[in-house]
Formats: structure tokens, C-alpha cells, sequence
């Protein structure tokens, strides 16, 4: 159950952040959120919400949807499209908390009256309880935009169809390999204003959208400055933002990445939350309207340039290498463990590590092996007879 708070109805969005544990649902602080412990909270929302159960997914769980606000802009909102990517599931779980408090901030005052808004919190509950990007049919949801093949699928097409948004968010994770174009920064938020075609033309509602994602990258500057990144725009019909954006209702992707030893992306659910929250403002407020859509493109984009850890001029099978280690998530009783696997070896120059650590050419051993192969799972690791396994962990 939410516990509810008084705040202070001065409270301005730039005071968000320091207010936030206030608006976090401390019930799920974990990567891995099991999706009966979700249902029961979400019909346990207050009387504010109107929470509908719209149908099954193939494995028989329902797909909830949960609508508040009173005004006339309409905005749709569906998140774990991917079983796997919980982050903005739990950033919009902090969402209902901060529209529920009995004595709301302007700012969320402004959008109920302003806009109504409805969100599927899971709309893939069987690969969220799988920890699975795909669905139980071992099928990706977003590329299935246009056969919908699956009925997850057919359950979203059908709340688009019935709602009529005027504006839609795509939310999702994305790997910790991301980083912003070519700095050393990792990708803790990213955006996309998906293409209509395959030309990229640039439609007004796509420029709606690009306009809004200027105002939360500005937004964001403020908290982690260099730290927002743009995925390319390759259009691909399949895609359910590509789709959307195609019959002209302005749809932003967003996707929460990594923020240094924050694996279980609490951090950035926050960012996640104050970026979610500026965009409904701005809708609410129309002040995206004054935005140059133009300076979408001055956000940096995402390349693949990074590694959970490097180790660097390491003597891998006699030579002078570097090893990229990558952490692979696992479920295991309800808890994500994050398994350290050799990822790359060779002259990592060119990428950066969200820990690096230089050993000089001394000789690495690995699971008490010299014959190091990529794609292994580590166990132990030493530098010559000296244990290093503590720089595995994901802190």
C-alpha cells in the first residue's frame, strides 16, 4: 500500500529531485520484480486511479492499465515491453505515487487537469516473470508491430485504437555498453523520436516529439550533464514506436541505462521519474511549443563503446592483451545475480570500462587456467598467484 505525504504545493519541478524519496515505492528496489507482487500493487492503487484488466498474455496473466487525469490531452504510456527491462516499471510506479498525494505540487495539479493519462505499467508479464526479453513464445513484442501476431501485441494495438492518444512513450532499458557518442560518459537516459520511413522524414509530430525529448534532455543537464545519448533513427516497420510515429501521434522512446554502480538502476529510475514527469508538464503546460526541435540533434548519439569492466595490458596466452568482462543477468530465486563472462580480448583502446584496471603485462588467470577464451564464465581470477576475484563485483 502507498503511504501517503504531505508536501508542500509550492514544490516546483526542479525540486523534484531533492523530494524524491517521497514519490520512490520502496517495495521494489530490486532489478527483478515479480509480477504478482506488481499486480497486487497496482490494485491496491487509490480510488484516483481507474485500473482496467484489458486481457491475457499467452501464459494467462493479465494486462493491466492504469489511467488518471481529467483533461483532454490524451498520453499512453507502456513499459516492459521487454520482460527484462524494469527500470521505467519502477519509475512509473513512483509516478502514481507522486500523483497520489493528497496535497499535489502545481506542477502535477496542472497535468490532471489538463491531460489524462494511461499507462501499462508490464505489458509483457510472462516474460517479466521469466526475466526474459522476449514473451513466452519467445517472441519480441517490438518487432511484431505489424503482423501482431501475439496477443500482448493485439492488447496494445487495441488500448491505441480505442484511446486515440495524442502522444506516446515507448519505455525501456538499454545495456550498460552504451556510451554518449564518442566522450567517456555512459548513457544513463537515452531518447528516440522514431522515424515514420525510411527516408527519416521529418513529420510535425515527429518534430512534437523531438521537441519534447529537448526539453527533457535540458532538464536532465542538470543532474547529469554529457550524460543523455540519442539512438540512431533507423526506421523499422516492425517497431512498435516506428508504427505509432507513422500514423502521426508524436511517440518518444526512452530508455534507461546505466549510471556508475548502479546496477540495480535506482538511480536512474529517478532520472527516469523526473524525465517522465517534465514531458507530462510540458504536455500539460504546452511549453514544449517554444522548444526548437532542432536541438534534438544536438544530443550526442549512443555508441557501443563501453564494458562492465576492462582489464588492461593483461598477458592473456603469452601475449599483451586487454579483456572486456561483461556481466550477464541471471534470475535465481527471484534475484538477479550478475554473472561475470569474458566478453572480448584484444586492444580495447577505443572503449572505455565502467572499471578499469591495469595490470602491466602481468599474466591473468582465469577459473586457475592460463587458456583464456572469450565467452567464458568467470569463477576465479588471479593476477600471477595474487587473487583478484573481488573486482567481479557489480559495486
Amino acid at each position: 500500500m502507498f503511504t501517503f505525504v504531505n508536501m508542500d504545493k509550492n514544490l516546483s519541478l526542479a525540486d523534484l529531485w531533492k523530494q524524491y524519496p517521497f514519490f520512490e515505492n520502496s517495495d521494489f528496489l530490486n532489478r527483478y520484480i515479480p509480477f504478482e507482487k506488481l499486480e497486487k500493487t497496482l490494485l491496491e492503487l487509490p480510488f484516483f486511479f481507474k485500473v482496467e484488466d484489458h486481457g491475457k498474455s499467452v501464459d494467462g496473466k493479465s494486462i493491466y492499465s492504469v489511467q488518471f487525469g481529467n483533461g483532454k490531452t490524451k498520453i499512453l504510456m507502456w513499459s516492459q515491453m521487454h520482460g527484462n527491462e524494469t527500470t521505467t516499471t519502477k519509475a512509473v510506479l513512483d509516478l502514481f505515487r507522486a500523483f497520489s498525494q493528497p496535497e499535489i505540487a502545481p506542477m502535477f495539479q496542472d497535468i490532471i487537469e489538463n491531460c489524462t493519462i494511461q499507462v501499462i505499467p508490464v505489458l509483457n508479464p510472462d516474460g517479466a516473470m521469466a526475466y526474459s526479453r522476449e514473451n513466452k513464445n519467445k517472441i519480441d513484442l517490438n518487432r511484431d508491430a505489424v503482423l501482431l501476431s501475439q496477443p500482448e501485441s493485439q492488447i496494445l494495438h487495441s488500448i491505441f485504437e480505442n484511446y486515440r492518444p495524442d502522444f506516446c512513450f515507448n519505455l525501456h532499458d538499454q545495456r550498460s555498453i552504451y556510451g554518449v557518442g564518442t566522450t567517456e560518459k555512459p548513457a544513463v537516459v537515452s531518447f528516440l523520436a522514431p522515424s515514420v520511413n525510411k527516408g527519416r522524414t521529418l513529420t510535425e509530430p515527429r518534430k512534437t516529439a523531438m521537441k519534447l525529448i529537448a526539453e527533457m534532455n535540458s532538464f536532465l543537464q542538470t543532474f547529469i550533464p554529457g550524460n543523455v545519448g540519442r539512438y540512431d533513427d533507423f526506421f523499422n516497420p516492425n517497431c512498435v514506436g516506428d508504427k505509432f510515429q507513422s500514423m502521426e501521434i508524436p511517440t518518444v522512446l526512452v530508455e534507461a541505462g546505466h549510471f556508475p554502480n548502479d546496477y540495480d538502476r535506482n538511480t536512474t529510475r529517478k532520472l527516469v521519474f523526473l524525465a517522465i514527469s517534465k514531458a507530462l508538464f510540458s504536455v500539460a503546460s504546452k511549453s514544449f511549443t517554444q522548444q526548437n526541435f532542432k536541438n534534438y540533434f544536438n544530443i550526442p548519439e549512443n555508441e557501443k563503446s563501453f564494458f562492465d569492466i576492462i582489464l588492461r595490458n593483461v598477458n592473456i596466452n603469452g601475449e599483451v592483451a586487454d579483456l572486456a568482462i561483461q556481466f550477464e543477468e541471471q534470475l535465481k530465486d527471484q534475484e538477479i545475480e550478475f554473472v561475470p563472462v569474458t566478453e572480448k580480448i584484444g586492444n580495447l583502446s577505443l572503449y572505455f570500462g565502467h572499471k578499469n584496471l591495469d595490470f602491466h603485462g602481468e599474466k591473468l588467470r582465469i577459473n586457475r587456467s592460463i587458456a583464456i577464451e572469450e565467452k567464458i564464465e568467470i569463477k576465479h581470477i588471479a593476477i600471477g598467484n595474487e587473487e583478484i576475484s573481488s573486482i567481479l563485483t557489480n559495486n
